[in-house]
């Protein structure tokens, strides 16, 4: 009944093939009545304020409430939402080699940089293949980059947000703002799919599809939205490390241009009224 969630009812179809339940990561009885009957879950929720330690509790018992409510129902399959903050923060990984899905993000290296959404994430993913080992459940796990593309709900989002500071200038990049991994929530939700309905699928799967620097970026908007004031300079940061999302692509898995995302991205914060 929240009207946060009013936008999932005008979703096609909503009225016959969509139930909504009241449930709380952290509160184990609620998840079991929302995933009974279930064969399948897909676990994408999890706390994004990046500045504090608390997220780690809910990110981690939350993902581990999600499992066992998931064994107790005899779900078939759990497709996990980890991230790139689960792979990509590890300073011993060879440099200038592209990190794969055997690379996770150092812990000791997150908590002393204060990154704690990283840190949630890899703890949470790893965790939850823990689990699967020692339960049986079958567990495939995907890691995004930064997600863009157009919203349902009529409220930005994190990572959205990062784009929309972009067009209304005075916003640098620094090397935690940098967008330089982008794919697009519509891929993101077929990378999901996939992974749940390919017997064949297992383990983790990288998904990024566009490799851009800040500039280039820019370059690119501008020559497609002339009008939206854009930074006049931008602090370098070094450079950032490169992932493959090869894995994915041998399940079968495609992305779409960047400039539709980008273009179908503006159009929905035009619409919401998050953008003139």
């Amino acid at each position: 009944g929240d009207a946060k969630y009013a936008h999932l009812n005008q979703l096609e179809r909503a009225s016959h093939n969509l139930q909504l339940f009241k449930a709380d990561l952290l509160d184990y009885d609620s998840l079991c009545s929302a995933i009974s009957g279930c064969t399948g879950v897909f676990h994408v929720a999890s706390p994004v304020p990046t500045t504090t330690v608390e997220v780690i509790e809910p990110a981690v018992k939350g993902t581990l409430n999600v499992l066992k409510a998931c064994v107790e129902a005899k779900v078939k399959r759990v497709v996990v939402v980890s991230s790139r903050g689960a792979v990509a923060f590890n300073p011993r990984w060879p440099v200038g080699q592209i990190k794969d899905e055997a690379c996770w993000s150092d812990k000791e290296h997150c908590a002393a940089t204060k990154n704690w959404y990283c840190l949630s994430k890899t703890e949470a993913e790893s965790e939850a293949f823990e689990f699967a080992k020692s339960s049986g459940l079958d567990v495939v796990t995907v890691c995004p980059s930064l997600i863009l593309g157009p919203l349902l709900q009529p409220t930005i989002n994190a990572s959205s947000l990062a784009l929309v500071r972009l067009l209304k200038g005075g916003f640098y990049f620094y090397l935690e703002f940098k967008v330089r991994m982008i794919v697009d929530v519509r891929d993101v939700a077929e990378a999901l799919l996939l992974v749940y309905e390919k017997a064949e699928a297992e383990g983790r799967y990288i998904c990024m599809a566009h490799l851009t620097n800040p500039r280039d970026l820019v370059d690119k908007l501008r020559s497609i939205f002339p009008q939206y004031d854009y930074p006049k300079r931008f602090i370098e940061g070094g450079e950032e490390d490169i992932l493959s999302s090869e894995k994915l692509q041998r399940l079968g898995w495609s992305y779409r241009p960047l400039e539709e995302t980008l273009v179908d991205s503006i159009e929905s914060y035009k619409k919401a009224g998050i953008l003139d």
